[in-house]
C-alpha cells in the first residue's frame, strides 16, 4: 500500500509539472493546400508524408490536413503562411507569385520536361546546388512537377497552333502565360480553383492544366476538347510545386525528431510526389473519354512549329536572369543537364 501511495504522489508531481502530457501529447503539424479532400494531393501525396512521419516517428508527430485553403487565405498566399507560421507545412506554386521566385521557373520553360519523376529528381538537385536562396524564409521538404499539360477547349478543337490564335486560355505561372501568347492566345493566369467559374460563365475558352487535375474540377464536364501532345515529345509545359514547412516549427522539433522530418525530405520525396501527381494521369484522362471529349494527339511536326514560336522564351527567361545579377545560360543548362540525367 505504501508503494502504490508513493507511485501516485510521484505520478501527480509529474502531471504538476507538465511532464506526463508532454510525454504523451504528439505534435500535430497543420498542413495546408489549395485542392480538395478527394484530390490525389491530398489522398495520397501528403497523407503519405503525413502517414510516414507517424510511422517513423511511433505517432510523436502527426498531421491535421487543410484542404482547399480551409485555413483561410488564397493559393498565391501559402508560401508566406508557412514563413509566418500560419501552418506549419503547406504544398503549393510558388509561381501563383509571378516573378518572385524566378530561377525554379526554368522548369516551366516550354518543351522542358521528359517526365514527372526524372524532372522531378532533376528539380530537388537544382534547387540544392542553384536555388536554396529563394526559398531560405522555409524549410523545403520537396519540390516537384507534375505529368505532361494539355490544352482543354470548351467549343473548338485544336489541331493545330492557327486554332489557338486568339482563344482565351488559362495559365498557372508566369511562363505559362507567355508560352501561350508566343502561339497566339490570349492568356489568363489563374490559379486552378478559379477554372471552373470562369469556364462555365465564358470567362475563359479553355485552360491548360494536366489530365489528373482537369478531373478534380470537372472539366470533363466543362469543356469538350482536349489537344493531347505526342508524349514521346518533351512535355508543352509543366509546374513546379513547392512542399515546405515553416522554419521556426522544424527548429523547435527535438534531435530525434528533426531526422524524422529529414528523413522523409529530398530527392526521393520529390520524385514520390511528381510521380504519383503525374501517374494520376491515367484516371485522370479516363474521365476526359468517358465524358465524350474530342481527343487530339498533336504530332511531333507540329510540335516542332509550337517549339519555335517559343523559342525565344528561353532567350527571355536567361536574360531576365542576368538582369537579377545570376548567369541565365548556367542556370538553363544546369536545370536541362539534370533533366537529361535522371531522363536516361
Amino acid at each position: 500500500m505504501r508503494k502504490q501511495f508513493k507511485q501516485l504522489a510521484v505520478a501527480a508531481a509529474l502531471a504538476g509539472l507538465g511532464l506526463v502530457a508532454q510525454a504523451a501529447d504528439p505534435i500535430i503539424l497543420k498542413v495546408h493546400h489549395f485542392l480538395s479532400p478527394q484530390s490525389i494531393q491530398h489522398t495520397a501525396m501528403l497523407r503519405g508524408w503525413c502517414d510516414n512521419i507517424a510511422k517513423d516517428s511511433g505517432n510523436r508527430l502527426q498531421c491535421q490536413i487543410y484542404a482547399a485553403m480551409q485555413l483561410g487565405g488564397t493559393p498565391p498566399q501559402l508560401y508566406d503562411q508557412a514563413r509566418d507560421g500560419v501552418a506549419d507545412v503547406v504544398w503549393t506554386v510558388p509561381g501563383y507569385t509571378a516573378g518572385r521566385f524566378p530561377k525554379t521557373e526554368v522548369f516551366e520553360l516550354p518543351f522542358m520536361m521528359t517526365n514527372a519523376d526524372a524532372t522531378s529528381r532533376a528539380a530537388w538537385d537544382y534547387y540544392e546546388k542553384d536555388a536554396k536562396d529563394e526559398f531560405k524564409d522555409v524549410k523545403v521538404l520537396a519540390v516537384h512537377v507534375h505529368g505532361p499539360g494539355n490544352i482543354f477547349t470548351a467549343k473548338k478543337q485544336i489541331k493545330t497552333m492557327a486554332d489557338i490564335k486568339g482563344l482565351k486560355l488559362r495559365a498557372p505561372t508566369r511562363l505559362t502565360t507567355k508560352l501561350l501568347a508566343s502561339m497566339g492566345a490570349t492568356p489568363v493566369g489563374m490559379p486552378v480553383p478559379a477554372v471552373p467559374d470562369a469556364l462555365s460563365k465564358g470567362v475563359l475558352d479553355g485552360a491548360v492544366i494536366p489530365y489528373e487535375v482537369a478531373q478534380t474540377i470537372k472539366i470533363d464536364e466543362l469543356a469538350h476538347f482536349t489537344a493531347e501532345t505526342d508524349r514521346s515529345y518533351n512535355a508543352l509545359y509543366t509546374t513546379f510545386f513547392l512542399f515546405a514547412m515553416n522554419q521556426a516549427k522544424y527548429d523547435s522539433l527535438p534531435a530525434d525528431l528533426k531526422k524524422v522530418i529529414d528523413k522523409n525530405s529530398g530527392q526521393e520525396l520529390s520524385a514520390f510526389l511528381g510521380r504519383t501527381q503525374a501517374g494520376n494521369d491515367v484516371q485522370g484522362k479516363a474521365k476526359m473519354v468517358a465524358g465524350g471529349h474530342v481527343i487530339t494527339v498533336i504530332p511531333k511536326s507540329e510540335l516542332e512549329n509550337w517549339k519555335a514560336a517559343s523559342s525565344k522564351l528561353d532567350d527571355d527567361w536567361m536574360a531576365d536572369m542576368d538582369k537579377r545579377g545570376f548567369n541565365g545560360k548556367a542556370l538553363l543548362d544546369d536545370a536541362t543537364n539534370l533533366i537529361n540525367k535522371y531522363s536516361k
